[in-house]
C-alpha cells in the first residue's frame, strides 16, 4: 500500500486553509496525511487546530533570532524533522530567503489573494477595488525566490460586485482558496503536478501561465 503524501503546514495566524486541509483529507479526497504545523506565533489559532485534530505542532519565534537567515535556517530544521513530501504555506507571514526555499524546490507551494502576476505583496484585495477590477481571486503557485512569482498552479476567479469592501471580497475569496488550495495539493500528492524548468506541469503537460483556472472543465 502507498504511504499518503506526507504535508507540513505553515502558518501564522487562524488556520482556515490548514482545516480545509483536515476536512478534505477526512473525507477521502485528499490522499494525504499532516505529519506536523509550524508556526512563527505561539498564539496562532492555527495550532489549537492541529491540535484538536491530532497533529504535531511546534513554534519557531522570529523574533529571537537576528536575521531571516537565521530564522530560516532553524525553520528549516524544524521541517525537515517532520519528512515532508510537500510544505504548504497557509498564511504563513513571514518573507522567506534562499536559504528556505532552495532545498525544498518543486515542493513548496503557496497561496496567495490575487490572480498573480496581479498584486503581489499585501492589500491585495483593496488594490484590487482601487483598479476597478471586475474580478479578484487567489492563485496557488509553486514558492520560488521571487515573492509571489513562482509559477502557477491553479486560480479560482471571484466577481467584483457594487458595494464591495475589501473585507466582503476577502470572505468570498477565502472561499475559493478553501477549494483549490487542497485540490493543487491533491494532483501533487497523486503523483500529476511538477515544478520542471520553472514551468508548473500537470500531467507532464505545461499549465497557463495564469494556472489551471478553477471550474473551467478539466482537469479534475
Amino acid at each position: 500500500m502507498t504511504e499518503p503524501c506526507r504535508l507540513v503546514v505553515l502558518l501564522s495566524g487562524s488556520g482556515s486553509n490548514l482545516q480545509a486541509f483536515i476536512d478534505e483529507i477526512a473525507a477521502g479526497a485528499l490522499p494525504a496525511r499532516i505529519a506536523g504545523v509550524i508556526s512563527n506565533r505561539a498564539d496562532a489559532l492555527g495550532l489549537e487546530r492541529a491540535a484538536r485534530a491530532g497533529i504535531a505542532t511546534a513554534v519557531i519565534d522570529h523574533k529571537r533570532f537576528d536575521s531571516r537567515e537565521a530564522f530560516d535556517t532553524a525553520l528549516l530544521a524544524q521541517v525537515e524533522a517532520f519528512a515532508p513530501d510537500l510544505v504548504i504555506l497557509a498564511g504563513f507571514m513571514r518573507i522567506l530567503t534562499p536559504v528556505f526555499v532552495r532545498p525544498l524546490a518543486g515542493r513548496l507551494l503557496n497561496i496567495h489573494p490575487s490572480l498573480l502576476p496581479l498584486y503581489p505583496g499585501l492589500n491585495t484585495h483593496q488594490r484590487a477595488l482601487d483598479a476597478g477590477d471586475a474580478a479578484a481571486g487567489a492563485t496557488v503557485h509553486f514558492v520560488t525566490e521571487e515573492l509571489d512569482g513562482g509559477p502557477s498552479i491553479v486560480q479560482a476567479r471571484v466577481d467584483v460586485v457594487p458595494g464591495d469592501s475589501a473585507a466582503t471580497l476577502a470572505a468570498r475569496v477565502l472561499e475559493q482558496e478553501h477549494r483549490i488550495y487542497p485540490l493543487a495539493a491533491r494532483w501533487f500528492a497523486q503523483g500529476r503536478l511538477q515544478l520542471r524548468d520553472h514551468r508548473a506541469m500537470l500531467d507532464n503537460e505545461p499549465l497557463p501561465a495564469t494556472g489551471y483556472l478553477y471550474g473551467d472543465g478539466p482537469p479534475c
